[in-house]
């Protein structure tokens, strides 16, 4: 490996640390940045823009925010709060089981952030360590990313597969029973992570506090939360466009041919969800201005930004050392193509973005001959964003949980997301693995 892709590698990597501690659009911008100096000092020609999968997240966003702003997303976390409500007992195996759904279904991990409270203050009140079913739930719907069919990464990888006669549908029936299994089984461990709070020194020494026991003691009722007349259409609306995507995906023919060839999905996606978005603007009116003010629909512009910068800043250094890199990670490969998934992971704790990664990493294995099914079944390595404990829902979890269970240790990766992160990683490549050398 030369001295001079070593020292353009390391200022790609001091670009995407100095853009993920700046956070918000950081990781866009210092891509540019890292860019910039590729281009202008080091004469590196950038390489094509990620210009498909940026608009197929605009166009989901957009169709989500929509949504959102219709109140569908308040239904959504009504009927989740009246669930984790019902079964507080089971909650460390149901929470990540409803992020993952939302997940699934809104195509981003961000809408976890609305049911951590539901769940931290349903099992504190119940007697029950927040930390199990907090961590368990964040890490899902960081893995439900490669189990969701309008998901910027899902939707770049069938891209890239797609010439090899992989659809969406062969990619989902790897990464849903894959990541289910393989969450499911961490959570059997996570269960019995850390002392039961009857028996925690630093919540039994809170409870002798008055104030924190009068604060901290109150009850999320479903029957509070308000939920808008148009909430149940846009919920329809959405799911119906997320429907149609799954079917057009995994049955081609269902796409319009042209030049003898079905439409692709990428096309496929924008035109459908953007669909989807006017259908929800024209029976449920939400206001305009919440549309853009929504959660969603901020976390989805960053994820543009991020995947803008740091893709082409990726892409551009791997393109200019294409032959080295190739020699280089090929002899790797050849003997242990498993190994791939320890580069999905490393670059995604790095990125903090699975689409990301997989734009810059997908095309360079596909180069090298990495099989399909391979890469299928690693897929989901592109969730490491729990290592590095600066993820959104991370930091938040470790704020509704009152208890102070859930929390980042003294060591920094002694976090409370790092045993069920590795187990879940760890399982659901086996199954993936396993999966896709039966199914493909």
């Amino acid at each position: 490996m030369s001295a001079m892709f070593l020292l353009q590698f390391a200022i790609v990597l001091l670009c995407i640390l100095i853009g993920a501690r700046v956070g918000g659009i950081g990781l866009g911008v210092f891509g540019g940045l890292g860019l910039a100096i590729l281009s202008f000092v080091f004469g590196l020609k950038p390489a094509g823009l990620p210009i498909d999968v940026m608009f197929m997240i605009m166009a989901v966003v957009a169709a989500a925010a929509a949504m959102q702003a219709a109140g569908g997303l308040d239904y959504m976390i009504k009927l989740a709060t009246n669930i984790l409500c019902r079964n507080p007992k089971y909650i460390t195996f149901i929470a990540p089981l409803v992020t993952w759904t939302f997940t699934v279904l809104a195509g981003t991990g961000h809408v976890a952030y609305s049911v951590l409270p539901v769940i931290a203050e349903v099992s504190h009140h119940n007697g029950i360590r927040p930390e199990r079913p907090l961590s368990m739930a964040v890490i899902a719907s960081q893995f439900a990313i490669v189990a969701s069919p309008i998901a910027a990464a899902v939707v770049a990888v069938v891209a890239f597969l797609e010439p090899q006669g992989i659809t969406l549908g062969n990619v989902l029936m790897v990464t849903v029973p894959a990541t289910l299994l393989g969450l499911m089984l961490a959570c059997v461990f996570v269960n019995k992570m850390g002392k039961e709070l009857k028996d925690d020194p630093h919540y039994q020494k809170l409870l002798q506090d008055p104030d924190y026991v009068k604060e901290n003691h109150t009850s999320v009722v479903p029957a509070d939360i308000q939920i808008k007349s148009t909430a149940k259409t846009s919920v329809v609306l959405f799911l119906f466009g997320a429907l149609l995507v799954v079917l057009m995906g995994a049955v081609p023919s269902l796409r319009p041919v042209f030049d003898s060839k079905p439409m692709g999905m990428a096309h496929t996606i924008e035109i459908v969800m953007l669909s989807v978005g006017a259908l929800i603007i024209l029976f449920c009116k939400p206001d305009g201005d919440e549309i853009t003010k929504g959660s969603i629909f901020h976390a989805g512009m960053r994820a543009v930004i991020a995947i803008f910068g740091i893709a082409w800043l990726g892409d551009t250094l791997m393109q200019g050392h294409m032959t080295e890199v190739k020699g280089m990670v090929q002899g790797l490969v050849e003997t242990a193509p498993w190994a791939f998934a320890f580069a999905l992971f490393v670059l995604s704790v790095l990125v903090n973005s699975q689409g990301a990664t997989v734009a810059t990493l997908f095309p360079l294995a596909i180069a090298i001959g990495i099989p399909a099914p391979v890469l299928i079944g690693v897929f989901v390595a592109v969730n490491g964003y729990f290592f590095i404990p600066n993820y959104g829902p991370i930091i938040a979890s470790i704020d509704f949980d009152t208890t102070g269970t859930t929390k980042i240790g003294k060591y920094i990766f002694n976090h409370s997301f790092m045993l069920p992160g590795l187990l879940s990683m760890i399982f659901s490549i086996g199954f993936g693995l396993l999966l896709a050398n039966i199914l493909l």
